[in-house]
């Protein structure tokens, strides 16, 4: 049996040191490292196992970390880490304390810039570049590897507008696959399949940005690449190259089923299948309950419309795009167009659900306050994976929409408690609003078995008693209500506690909480976003607007960034998770 060649490599160093002849080898093992960790511990899969072999030539014909490297988005970035000092930590990959997921420049030099949100890459590695002419380095490269659904981004085409009228020494890397997490949608991935194909009529887009471009060449031709790479060093200015791999390389399944195995979950490492899940019945998935009614309501409503940026099987728009194709739009990675599309379509007297993550509806924030709240025009946004994400991790977490939505004019902001909840302000929305509103709801599973009830309509602005009281009164807001009522239903020691359901964040039900003032001697806020700006803030500037004079205390995320994590930990890190309810409730029961 020959010896492992990834036993004796730990930085590109030791990677440089290969000849051209062991590199084939050195790709396969690789592969097969990504898979067996990724198997058992979880994560994102086919992205890395398409670059295996780029991310080797890169290393091997640059030098890293003096050159710069930057990979957009991240996803693709496993056989770096391995590469780059990580191999003995990789098992930690996206655990709690462990390493990142995506490229994080606190955690190695060879992370030239934190990723994790897609076609940052252009601009960053073109500052850089900029960076490194004004200081007088002449000799330093810098790679950007970006996606070829991250490229069509608004933002990459900004990075590549510039860069081509400067003479920075700047690689621009395509790495063309025709798939992001779901397939690449618009007019750019037909020209870029006319490119590969060679029927591509019209002048080079990118030759046309000043670009010197070169290719298309085969992504898993790791001669070519070396070949070519090596070339490209000596070329001057900004460059392109046009590179076609598989996402999903070397596992057979991953490459039939690319968005399965996009972020597959645990498999069996030698055949690809995914392990067997219980049988047993659980609550639907948020994003499904909202897929599913989307789909209902459409179909008696025909002016609903239904828009993702290159989301919907994440967010579940795929049923309504197989149901009600021409109603329901993916327009690829480009949030800002998604909400001003909608703001357009709003305007003509359609109904726009636009369903946006959390974290990535932050990109858009001018189009949400200039294009919709500013022109008061009832666009319906869907914020799902609002909250902790979990291991995904900073970048991901949907924890700032309460702090930066509730400070906008004219936005209704609600928070959904359960599965039940959410479909009936999805029902109450598109029977006529006058404003726009935000509906925000977490990642993962509901409570809720029997959720598909008939639809109910919800009183704009009014909030919810779920448990009377007279001591303390607890108000919590969106599905943490579950763990407060399990903790305080179960014991008579709760009995003067009170519970209440802040739903409306925007606009707060001042008529209940003039009550919750007058009637409790103590207040406690919980919530899963951020605390500065976020609903336990509203409260505390109620109770300062009308001279309300009692203790309050607010929990939720505090003013740092969470690391990643599986969610329970990090509520727990934070003090919101149950054991430390518990604790806190009956500690403020004490002090009363």
């Amino acid at each position: 049996m020959s010896k492992s060649l990834l036993n004796h490599i730990n930085y590109p160093v030791d990677l440089r040191k290969l000849s051209n002849d062991d590199l084939p080898k050195l790709a396969q093992e690789l592969r097969q490292s990504i898979i067996d960790i990724v198997a058992v511990k979880e994560g994102h899969l086919g992205a890395s196992l398409g670059v295996v072999e780029l991310t080797i030539a890169l290393h091997y014909v640059y030098n890293t970390p003096e050159d710069l490297l930057i990979w957009d988005v991240g996803h693709q970035a496993y056989g770096h880490k391995l590469l780059t000092g990580r191999k003995a930590d990789f098992h930690t990959n996206r655990q709690l304390n462990g390493i990142s997921g995506f490229p994080k420049r606190k955690e190695s030099v060879f992370d030239a810039f934190g990723v994790g949100h897609s076609s940052t890459s252009i601009s960053a590695a073109l500052g850089m570049a900029i960076a490194s002419k004004l200081k007088g380095d002449t000799q330093k490269h810098h790679i950007a590897v970006i996606g070829d659904a991250s490229i069509a981004s608004g933002m990459a085409f900004e990075g590549l507008n510039h860069a081509g009228v400067t003479d920075a020494n700047l690689l621009v890397i395509l790495n063309d696959n025709a798939i992001g997490i779901d397939p690449s949608v618009g007019a750019l991935k037909q020209y870029l399949t006319n490119v590969k194909k060679g029927t591509q009529k019209q002048d080079n887009i990118f030759e046309a940005l000043n670009f010197d471009y070169s290719g298309p060449i085969d992504g898993h031709d790791l001669p070519k690449l070396i070949s070519e790479l090596q070339r490209l060093k000596t070329v001057k200015g900004p460059k392109f190259l046009h590179v076609i791999t598989t996402k999903g390389k070397g596992l057979k399944l991953a490459e039939d089923n690319q968005v399965k195995y996009h972020a597959p979950g645990k498999f069996n490492a030698s055949t690809g299948e995914l392990l067997a899940k219980s049988n047993s019945i659980e609550p639907p998935k948020y994003q499904d309950v909202f897929g599913e009614t989307i789909v209902e309501l459409a179909k008696k409503n025909k002016a609903i419309i239904g828009i993702t940026p290159a989301m919907p099987t994440g967010s579940s728009l795929k049923y309504m795009m197989e149901e009600i194709p021409d109603r329901a739009f993916d327009v690829g990675i480009a949030e800002q167009h998604a909400v001003t599309l909608a703001a357009g379509m709003a305007t003509q007297g359609l109904i726009p659900f636009c369903n946006i993550y959390s974290t990535f509806l932050q990109r858009a924030y001018d189009q949400v306050i200039h294009d919709v709240a500013l022109q008061n025009l009832p666009v319906i946004f869907c914020l799902d994976r609002a909250g902790l994400v979990g291991e995904d991790g900073a970048t991901h977490h949907g924890v700032f929409d309460f702090g930066y939505l509730r400070c906008i004019p004219n936005l209704i902001i609600f928070s959904p408690r359960n599965a039940i909840e959410l479909r009936n302000i999805m029902y109450t929305a598109q029977l006529g609003l006058n404003q726009p509103i935000a509906i925000r709801y977490p990642r993962g599973r509901g409570h809720l078995l029997d959720w598909k009830i008939s639809f109910k309509s919800i009183e704009i602005g009014k909030n919810l008693c779920l448990k009377k009281g007279n001591s303390l009164a607890i108000l919590t807001t969106g599905t943490i209500a579950h763990s407060v009522t399990s903790i305080i239903e179960k014991s008579d020691v709760y009995k003067d506690v009170g519970h209440y359901d802040i739903r409306f964040i925007k606009p707060l039900d001042t008529d209940l909480l003039h009550n919750i003032f007058k009637q409790y001697s103590s207040i406690l806020t919980i919530e899963d976003g951020v605390i500065i700006g976020g609903m336990g803030s509203a409260i505390i500037e109620f109770a300062n607007t009308h001279h309300y004079n009692i203790p309050i205390r607010t929990l939720g995320v505090p003013d740092q960034f969470i690391e990643h994590g599986k969610v329970n930990e990090l509520q727990n890190l934070i003090g919101i998770d149950t054991e430390a309810l518990i604790k806190e409730i009956n500690q403020l029961i004490f002090e009363l």
